[in-house]
């Protein structure tokens, strides 16, 4: 699909113009970039199509923007871009990346020391050139080397809502082959691993050359790592190293254990095996040279006295002892969660109305969606006060009385993601939060405070009676920013004492809480909440993140608030 890479020339042009100090285009590309990063439908296809009128009905693609992805799509770039790449010829996914460096600062940082790539952002910073520029300064400029040692210990890996889009496109396209007769992603990314190194594919397949000859031949391959008759390896322009193996019907069940790990859980299997006279690898479990299990992989596991074991727990955190003695948990499933509480309509920062949110909610058989719109401290989304926020609760109601004279059992909620202030305070009047059906808040400025004073920040908010939810409560961003300095275990026990619900946010670069955490919250007894944070209904389907997250912290349907009937729900939270 051509629309994560136009969605990232979108992105850096909205960081161009940044730099140049231009008012609005900034936040229309970057919001168009996010629309295209979550578009169903790939923009080749829609162009092929319908051509540019199509494009033109992507929403916040206007005419300009679709004749940009039109150029893109005929002739491989945007001279726009490319204009701007040659006056200023900055690394600027790398320099950007660093946690503190905006746009802007990047432009600085170029003007005056002629800084382009993140070696010689850090080489400058090490040699303290950076302090003294004006608007920097000496914690900037440590900031600044914080930020390049996050960004290199996650350095190759890639997110999990980057990769699985295009696995699945590759695995669709192989699915095809009349010469293939079974697939699987095997790996991390079977796993659901918040960050993916590589992707394992597995094929039985009669033909295995056509089936080779096809995956090396795949658009978007730029290297052949290798290319045999029974296993190959390419790299995407993506810069995704890719593996497909074909494995004989014989011996699937245990290359598909084998190689979807971890290797820590493998080990331990291994272990098992050895221990009940087995010989366990990729080939099969063998009792001396005769095979005992092989084919499928829940033969495998029930050979050594083992229940199947989902791949989100295959991490040895106890899932083995766990599934020996009948203990596994009985995972929230994928189509599980009645709703989705954390959704911004265009009465703040999201693109459509009220009314579009609730049909897009619908169409995926949820039974509620709660409206959390941003509110007055957060400007840049044109966050809503008190009159404003009356004012939409009043739309909701409108639209809640036409659902019920319609016979129609679903419910629009009202609710806020309210700004947790550098006090712990609200940003909301209280008596104004007691009119909602819920109340999220969240950390969105000041990230960087001392451990005890955004620890206090946090437990003031959750003391809060009308605060029910803490949204991506560590503020982690993958591969961009740590989690905030707090005392966890101090934000767990007041989140037990107060009710508080904590979040699990499913956009892919947030997954926050991780699965550690959510796995404490589980033993804790604090109730979770997935989320998608969306700001456009495409991110709707963001949900799949989230739950995946929440199967890696062992969670189930009772300690996930959203895996409940409406009236359960506001009866807890209300």
């Amino acid at each position: 699909m051509k629309n994560k890479e136009v969605a990232k020339i979108f992105n850096e042009i909205s960081e161009y113009l940044e730099m140049e100090g231009v008012a609005f285009k900034p936040y229309a590309y970057q919001k168009a970039a996010m629309t295209l990063g979550t578009l169903k439908d790939d923009v080749a296809d829609l162009y092929r199509q319908g051509g540019l009128k199509a494009l033109k009905k992507i929403p916040g693609i206007g005419e300009s923007m679709a004749a940009k992805i039109e150029e893109y799509l005929t002739t491989g770039k945007i001279q726009y871009y490319e204009n701007f790449k040659a006056k200023m010829p900055i690394n600027l996914e790398d320099i950007i990346g660093v946690e503190g460096v905006g746009p802007k600062k990047a432009k600085v940082l170029y003007e005056q020391l002629g800084i382009k790539t993140l070696e010689e952002l850090e080489e400058a910073a090490r040699a303290h050139k950076i302090a003294p520029l004006f608007g920097f300064g000496p914690r900037t400029e440590e900031n600044i080397l914080q930020g390049i040692g996050f960004l290199k210990t996650g350095k190759g890996r890639f997110l999990l809502g980057d990769i699985l889009p295009i696995a699945q496109g590759v695995l669709q396209k192989l699915q095809g082959l009349p010469e293939v007769e079974k697939i699987d992603v095997a790996g991390s990314l079977r796993r659901m691993k918040e960050t993916i190194g590589d992707v394992d594919l597995l094929v039985i397949s009669s033909q295995p050359e056509k089936v080779m000859d096809f995956f090396v031949s795949l658009p978007g391959v730029v290297k052949v790592w290798g290319h045999g008759s029974t296993k190959s390896s390419v790299r995407l322009k993506e810069g995704l190293d890719m593996d497909l193996r074909v494995i004989p019907p014989a011996s699937y069940g245990a290359a598909l254990q084998y190689f979807t790990g971890s290797k820590e859980h493998n080990i331990a299997l291994r272990k098992i095996a050895i221990d009940q006279g087995y010989k366990l690898s990729e080939y099969g479990l063998f009792q001396g040279d005769t095979p005992a299990a092989a084919e499928r992989e829940e033969e495998v596991y029930a050979q050594l006295g083992l229940a199947w074991i989902p791949p989100e727990l295959r991490e040895d955190r106890g899932e083995i002892d766990a599934a020996v003695h009948g203990r596994l948990p009985e995972l929230i499933g994928y189509q599980d969660l009645k709703g989705d509480l954390h959704v911004h309509s265009n009465w703040n920062g999201g693109k459509e109305p009220i009314r579009e949110i609730a049909a897009a909610a619908r169409e995926m058989g949820y039974e509620y969606v709660g409206i959390s719109d941003h509110t007055k401290f957060l400007k840049i989304e044109h966050g809503l006060d008190e009159a404003r926020l009356r004012q939409r609760n009043r739309e909701i109601d409108a639209i809640n009385l036409e659902l019920r004279q319609a016979g129609v059992n679903f419910t629009v909620l009202k609710g806020c993601e309210a700004n947790i202030m550098a006090d712990g305070s609200i940003d909301i009047a209280d008596e104004v939060l007691a009119e909602m059906d819920y109340v999220i808040a969240g950390v969105h400025s000041q990230f960087k405070m001392p451990r005890e004073e955004m620890t206090q920040r946090l437990l003031t908010a959750m003391a809060n009676p009308h605060v029910d939810i803490i949204s991506h409560p560590t503020g982690r961003l993958l591969k961009k920013r740590d989690e905030y300095d707090l005392a966890l275990d101090q934000i767990l026990e007041g989140a037990r004492a107060t009710g508080t619900v904590l979040e699990i946010n499913s956009y892919p670069e947030r997954l926050d809480l991780n699965d550690l955490n959510i796995h404490t919250c589980k033993n804790l007894g604090i109730k979770m909440v997935i989320n998608t944070d969306a700001h456009q209904v495409d991110q709707l389907r963001l949900m799949r993140f989230g739950i995946a997250q929440a199967r890696r912290g062992w969670a189930e349907k009772e300690d996930i608030i959203n895996a409940w009937p409406v009236e359960k729900l506001l009866q807890m939270l209300k």
